[in-house]
């Protein structure tokens, strides 16, 4: 038997989702998790096999939640189920350490099947992305950046984000200025929209 817990905001998508695979004979779900820290709690007290997350979640991303994972239930296999269809969504996850990516149009013995196979030790990646990943542009954000440039574009003030962050308000503003120079942008606004639309943030 195949040990899952599902990591998804929209109660709706993630009771559906634990239904559809409890019809699998070889298939359990132990738990749901509205957020990331909740799915974490979760992983580490049931131990499953495969974390099945979102990307988009609050508190904590699935690209967070599939990093801490890595570091603290090691046994447990991440598979990413999102809308999200960029490369750089994909380049990052398997940076965190995920065994699988999925769209969440695929159809449902799609999902069973990526599930066996990255609980016999395989990946799981959409085709479609695979081939975009090897096409798209590098992500050239340092993580701090990446931070910086996110808080920024929730609408986060330099000094919220110096107190958020525990970092100076300069520092703040060099990491900013970094990002929007990368970005070839004009200011924090433009930074945050084009980077957010490659699936760097």
């Amino acid at each position: 038997m195949i040990r899952i817990v599902i990591a998804e905001d929209q109660v709706m998508v993630s009771g559906a989702l634990a239904a559809l695979l409890r019809l699998e004979a070889d298939l359990e779900v132990l738990g749901l998790a509205n957020n990331g820290v909740q799915a974490l709690s979760l992983c580490r007290e049931l131990q499953p096999d495969i974390l099945l997350t979102d990307i988009e979640m609050p508190q904590m991303t699935g690209l967070e939640l599939a990093a801490e994972i890595k570091l603290q239930v090691q046994t447990c296999k991440v598979i990413v189920l999102t809308t999200f269809g960029r490369s750089g969504y994909l380049r990052r996850a398997l940076a965190a350490g995920v065994h699988g990516y999925l769209l969440k149009d695929a159809p449902t013995e799609s999902l069973a099947a990526a599930i066996r196979n990255v609980h016999l030790g395989g990946r799981a990646i959409a085709p479609e992305l695979a081939m975009e990943s090897w096409n798209g542009q590098q992500d050239p954000l340092s993580e701090r950046e990446r931070q910086v440039l996110r808080l920024a574009g929730e609408g986060a003030s330099s000094s919220e984000i110096a107190k958020i962050m525990c970092l100076s308000e300069g520092t703040v503003r060099n990491y900013l200025s970094e990002a929007i120079s990368k970005l070839n942008a004009k200011n924090r606004v433009e930074a945050f929209r084009f980077a957010r639309d490659q699936g760097w943030l």
